[in-house]
């Protein structure tokens, strides 16, 4: 008995967590509170799916002990033999036995007790349950409490802590009111019928079965899309020509939802200009102004202007927002009136909702435009005969991986072996899906034992092979969870919540992640221990040695329309979900209604490819141009300095004219990566004056110097003031205004 293996599982889990939430998250953009809920919510959810295959197989090693126990004799007073306890038919084959006779029974009892193997991470009985309590009911309160209200938090325009937690409960109070009327009639339920106790291990008892059984609601209908999709999305990868049409009809659809982003976001920036003009200094809400502003994007200075880098700022966006900022100085639109403190709640709530909508959308534009890239040159390297890999645009890689994945092993590796594995994998997973639309849709029979889990875990708690089983139901619960995961983050509905890697995930979305892992994993890992039986209310039998999880979940048998009905019948639905998936009755569903899905062969579907394939093309022009403006200005900035230096080090004022005849004046602004190459040649051929009025020097180190000029002296500190102190201190969290 050692707490060894528990404690090593805990510690991986818990870098497991940390990992995953430093790949997509970014602790030093988020707000500490956001991502220590997040951190807890994965942490306590994959500690049940680790955790739990080492209760299953010490539950067996406990019905083992159970089984087996010895027969203990009872020495009677007045007897000159003991009396032992039998069952009716030992007992009824031992009364007329003499004493020795009864003794050498007990004896040969003991000598065929089987002896049970104890499990290789067994722990003390008293460990799990403790563990399993603080789990469990810390995911509880975070998925029904706290989460939802931080997210509510997160998105509230007001200005302090009462008002972002008013609106917060205002928000939560549909969803509140609705869970409250559910508990409601199960209280009345259990107060009116006799048979039930109502008491405090009651009240828990139903607390638990509400969340359990909308729990299992939820996973029962992304189980059905997710056991289909999963397998299908693996064969899918392993078609390139597929991949890539499918890619450039969600590059078309996104490029939509990307311009709208960026069009609200250009309404709402203009709204707040009108609303700084119209709050100056020294205004009692000017401290409301200041708090909008850091909500804005970090490229725009508050001013109508676009200050520092603008990569990420589109093209047309710096058009307009430059001509509504002129137009706003020269007085053909009018500041907004003096706000109130309620406009500007709701002003900033458009801000935080708009910059969230933009940065998501640009976020996926960034990763699906890479992905549809990288099957580009999948696609052209197939055909090719030399059997190496060339890239459109070479991936930044250090020496060592350069030296190891060589252009030979990359053409190999994804043009030969990794479809191929595609297809194997394929065919793994979908053999595990139907294994486990069987199990669900059978493991309510109990003689003869027809889920087909249940009898893999039980054939191998017969050899007492305790590793098999923690293996084999680790590996499906994991499966399990990733079905039902999947649904929540591929269907479009819910593509408002995304997780982006490169630490891209915004704080909305890492707790919608962290909701929905406490909300899901506790019914799902239930229901499993249900396929394998041991659920003693599943199977009906009360000698049934129950895990230390069920006896602190409980059972979901409250109410006999919820266990003789709901918990039979629906997980069956599963059959049914998984046919209309297979055959996209929802996706052409939606096609019929005007909603565009990618339907194969389609008039429609095509026509949104080939807008994507053209899509495509202009964003590889457009990352071409970068490049090449990127290369020009690091070869101007090698060829200057080793002018400079020659300069220097030479005494000839020959050497020292040509070398400053050769080299471009100081004077002219160096072109960014953001110019593009029409004006690089204006600039190189025009001989303009760059000393204006309105001019800007830049330094050695590409940096904005203010003009001297008397005249905008005054205008050109104060912006380079406002950016200095946005660029200066770092970016503010959700919670960090009030």
């Amino acid at each position: 008995m050692s707490v060894g293996p528990l404690a090593v599982e805990i510690v991986c889990v818990f870098c497991l967590a940390v990992y995953l939430l430093h790949k997509y998250g970014d602790w030093r953009r988020q707000h500490l509170i956001v991502t220590l809920a997040t951190l807890v919510a994965w942490y306590f959810s994959f500690i049940i799916i680790f955790i739990l295959p080492l209760d299953v197989s010490s539950t067996y090693y406990r019905q083992c002990l159970k089984d087996n126990q010895p027969l203990q004799p009872t020495i009677s007073p007045t007897s000159s033999f003991p009396n032992v306890t039998y069952n009716v038919s030992e007992q009824s084959d031992m009364l007329d036995l003499p004493a020795e006779h009864s003794a050498r029974a007990i004896r040969q009892s003991a000598q065929d007790v089987t002896e049970c193997h104890e499990p290789w991470s067994h722990v003390p009985d008293h460990i799990l349950p403790d563990l399993w309590h603080v789990v469990y009911w810390t995911s509880m309160v975070l998925t029904w409490l706290i989460i939802p209200i931080m997210m509510s938090y997160s998105s509230a325009g007001d200005f302090t802590v009462l008002g972002k937690l008013k609106t917060a409960l205002i928000e939560n109070a549909i969803w509140y009111g609705s869970y409250l009327f559910v508990f409601g009639v199960l209280l009345i339920y259990v107060a009116v019928n006799p048979d039930l106790q109502f008491d405090k291990t009651g009240l828990k008892v139903i607390l638990v079965t509400a969340s359990n059984t909308w729990g299992l609601f939820l996973v029962v209908l992304m189980l059905g899309y997710g056991l289909v999709e999963v397998p299908r999305s693996l064969w899918y990868h392993s078609k390139q020509g597929f991949m890539l049409s499918h890619v450039q009809f969600k590059v078309a659809k996104l490029s939509v939802e990307k311009s709208e982003s960026e069009e609200a976001l250009e309404d709402v920036l203009e709204d707040v200009k009108k609303a700084a003009d119209s709050v100056r200094d020294h205004h009692p809400y000017r401290p409301y102004i200041e708090t909008i502003l850091t909500k804005c994007p970090s490229w725009w200075d508050g001013l109508g202007q676009i200050s520092g880098p603008s990569q990420g700022v589109p093209e047309h966006m710096q058009r307009n927002i430059s001509t509504a900022a002129t137009a706003l100085n020269d007085g053909a639109v009018r500041p907004m009136e003096a706000p109130t403190e309620k406009s500007l709640a709701r002003l900033n709530k458009r801000v935080i909702s708009a910059v969230r909508n933009h940065h998501r959308t640009q976020c996926q534009w960034t990763l699906l435009v890479n992905e549809a890239i990288h099957l580009e040159d999948m696609e052209k390297n197939a055909e090719s005969n030399d059997c190496l890999f060339k890239h459109s645009f070479m991936p930044e890689r250090n020496a060592f991986v350069r030296s190891v994945y060589t252009p030979s092993v990359e053409w190999y590796w994804k043009c030969r072996v990794k479809p191929m594995c595609f297809k194997v994998l394929t065919v793994v997973l979908a053999l595990f899906a139907l294994l486990i639309v069987w199990s669900e849709v059978t493991f309510f029979n109990r003689e003869p034992v027809l889920s087909l889990f249940a009898q893999f875990i039980h054939l191998a708690a017969k050899h007492y092979n305790y590793f098999q089983i923690e293996v084999i139901s680790c590996l499906t619960i994991a499966f399990l969870c990733t079905c039902t995961y999947y649904t929540v983050f591929k269907v479009r509905v819910l593509n408002y919540y995304y997780l982006a890697p490169f630490h891209q995930t915004d704080e909305y979305s890492l707790l919608f992640s962290g909701m929905l892992l406490c909300r899901l994993t506790p019914p799902l890992c239930l229901n499993f221990l249900g396929l394998i039986h041991l659920d003693s209310h599943v199977t009906k039998d009360h000698e049934l040695v129950e895990t230390s999880y069920t006896e602190i979940m409980g059972h979901m048998d409250v109410i006999s329309i919820i266990s003789d009905g709901f918990n039979i019948y629906f997980p069956m639905a599963i059959v049914l979900l998984c046919a209309a998936t297979f055959l996209n009755l929802g996706s052409r569903c939606l096609h019929f209604l005007g909603f565009e899905q990618f339907i194969g062969e389609d008039d429609i579907t095509q026509e949104i490819v080939d807008e994507g394939r053209e899509l495509l093309k202009r964003e590889k022009r457009k990352r071409q141009r970068t490049e090449d403006s990127e290369s020009r200005r690091q070869d101007y900035q090698s060829r200057a300095g080793k002018a400079t230096t020659g300069g220097q080090r030479s005494l000839s004022g020959s050497r020292l004219a040509d070398t400053l005849t050769a080299a471009p004046p100081n004077n002219i602004t160096p072109s960014s990566s953001s110019e593009n190459d029409h004006t690089q040649l204006l600039r190189d051929v025009a001989p303009i004056d760059y000393m204006g009025q309105n001019a800007e020097i830049y330094d050695e180190f590409n940096r904005a110097v203010p003009s001297v000029d008397p005249v905008t002296k005054s205008y050109q500190s104060h912006r380079n003031t406002t950016a200095a102190s946005r660029s200066g201190r770092p970016v503010r969290g959700i919670f960090d205004d009030v």
